[in-house]
């Protein structure tokens, strides 16, 4: 059980501004049942779930896909019952903190009620509801605070920053500042043994708040990021690292590494070792050359690629990822042609993957960004007159996966999203300070650590910034709260949802309702034809 003296979410005071060494705490930053409006259903006539989600079909006009958007149902219905539904609505989700919802107004329509066991099957499906608006909100946060407090008691894993320098100079990197400005030059240490042995031994004291203590069978999970973690440089303390972790049990080693430095940690390599690494490469070699560079301007591309070849020979699984932007898409068939060259589709310890990038800094230009589901378009576009592009994921693929659960009979379809990622319940990043994160794309700044590790006195949290961040879940914002779409979205990205809106508990929609409608399209066509 969690203390009653923990932090709850909507009642954070100044006594909690300051560190404190929270050995016996338990990490409880989610409101308790008392704090919501009961959710007992009062009405005698059924009304529609505010969190019903719509999908047209586009193999008929006559039938619609209904999903429910948190207990995870789903039913084929003719129009009519649809329309009944959007009928009986009785308030309209809220629009998003940007953008807009242009769906149909059926509400003022003259629609005939469907047949009673209809109904019935409506109501046990969630679809229909005897709760108020008032009260089914309600539920939905009393049900996202339960899902959200299951996964804050669950393993942590971490991130560990050896150090926050790196050999290149990405123009659109998120941490440039670090390298650039002399003001952050303090943060290009690299972390010790003694900073290393700190943190191990105090693992089971953080863990502890989890309500969760390793057994050995436990294998935790240590990511290796930077700045640049896997440098030549840093190589005596990762292998620290690695053997003082194995010391604690059993350990996987996974990294995100621009992989100019892996010839290096040969080694440590390989599915004993560091047994997964993802490594960015943007676009051709020539265009990745103007992109990943280093301090004098040469590029990496084929160091890297040299690297890549080792890394998979050893056994290590490779995550290639592609950033993508207006200005590089159009070089993904030839980059294709290169990756077919190398051989490295045919490893099944092979995959790359398309990501948007998002302006952090002067240097990247909002207007040549993609929207995730405007470079969705354009890549399927694209790929439509280069079939061998298919080798490359996004975010359409992810989003199919996700769809295609809601047709998987013999599994839990419900959705299981109640916060964004890790940032916000299990994850740990830990710098070469011994500081403490929550996420890795803010960190460096003593301000808005959650915590840090000392020698005297061991695990000290600052409550109301691991608040700020364990606290957000769907639940937790009030428009993410009445969204149908909140428990496959999660919310969002608090950064993006920062860089947009100036504020970390708001939304970031990302055209989410739009992209989840069309996934589930294809994926319910793709359930028909199987």
């Amino acid at each position: 059980m969690y203390s009653k003296n923990l932090i709850p979410i909507l009642n954070v005071g100044a006594e909690v501004n300051q560190f404190s060494p929270h050995g016996l705490d338990s990490l409880d930053p989610l409101p308790n049942k008392d704090e919501f409006v009961s959710s007992a259903p009062t009405l005698n006539e059924p009304r529609t779930s505010a969190y019903t989600i719509y999908v047209d079909l586009p193999d008929t006009d006559e039938e619609m896909l209904l999903v429910h958007g948190y207990l995870g149902h789903r039913i084929k219905v003719n129009k009519d019952i649809a329309m009944y539904l959007r009928a009986n609505e009785d308030k309209r989700p809220p629009r998003p903190l940007y953008g807009e919802w242009k769906d149909l107004e059926y509400r003022d329509m003259k629609v005939e009620k469907p047949e009673s066991e209809i109904i019935t099957s409506l109501r046990k499906k969630g679809f229909l509801t005897l709760r108020t608006q008032e009260q089914e909100h309600s539920f939905f946060k009393q049900y996202a605070t339960n899902k959200a407090n299951t996964m804050i008691k669950q393993a942590p894993y971490y991130l560990i920053m050896p150090t926050y320098s790196c050999n290149l100079r990405c123009p659109y990197c998120f941490q440039d500042h670090m390298r650039t400005d002399p003001n952050y030059s303090h943060l290009l240490k690299k972390m010790t043994p003694e900073t290393v042995d700190l943190v191990f031994d105090n693992l089971p004291v953080l863990e502890a708040r989890h309500n969760f203590v390793a057994d050995e069978k436990h294998v935790r999970t240590f990511k290796f990021f930077g700045g640049e973690p896997l440098l030549k440089e840093n190589r005596d303390i990762i292998e620290y690292t690695m053997n003082r972790a194995r010391a604690e049990g059993k350990a996987k080693f996974l990294a995100i590494s621009n992989g100019t430095d892996l010839q290096h940690y040969k080694d440590l390599l390989g599915p004993e070792g560091i047994s997964e690494i993802q490594i960015t490469f943007d676009g051709t070699p020539k265009e990745h050359d103007k992109r990943r560079i280093y301090p004098d301007g040469t590029g990496s591309f084929e160091l890297i690629s040299q690297n890549i070849q080792l890394a998979l020979d050893l056994g290590v699984k490779i995550i290639g990822r592609i950033n993508v932007d207006k200005n590089n898409l159009t070089d993904l068939p030839e980059l294709a042609d290169v990756i077919s060259e190398k051989g490295w589709g045919k490893y099944s310890n092979f995959g790359v993957y398309l990501a948007v990038i998002v302006a952090h800094n002067e240097q990247t230009s909002d207007t040549e960004c993609f929207g995730t589901r405007e470079l969705n378009h354009a890549f399927i576009k694209l790929k439509e007159q280069y079939p061998k592009l298919d080798m490359f994921q996004f975010d359409g693929d992810a989003m199919k996966k996700k769809a295609r659960r809601v047709f998987e009979t013999n599994k839990e379809n419900s959705p299981q999203l109640p916060q964004f990622c890790g940032a916000h319940n299990k994850m740990y990043v830990i710098d070469a300070f011994a500081d403490i994160y929550a996420c890795y794309e803010k960190t460096g700044d003593e301000k808005i650590r959650i915590g840090y590790f000392d020698q005297k006195s061991g695990l000290n949290i600052h409550k109301k910034n691991e608040c700020d961040w364990r606290s957000r879940t769907v639940a937790s914002n009030p428009i993410c709260s009445q969204c149908r779409y909140a428990f496959y979205c999660g919310g969002g990205c608090a950064i993006n949802a920062e860089v947009r809106t100036g504020k970390m508990h708001a939304n970031f929609c990302d055209s989410y309702g739009k992209r989840f409608r069309e996934s589930v399209a294809e994926a319910y066509l793709e359930s028909k034809q199987a």
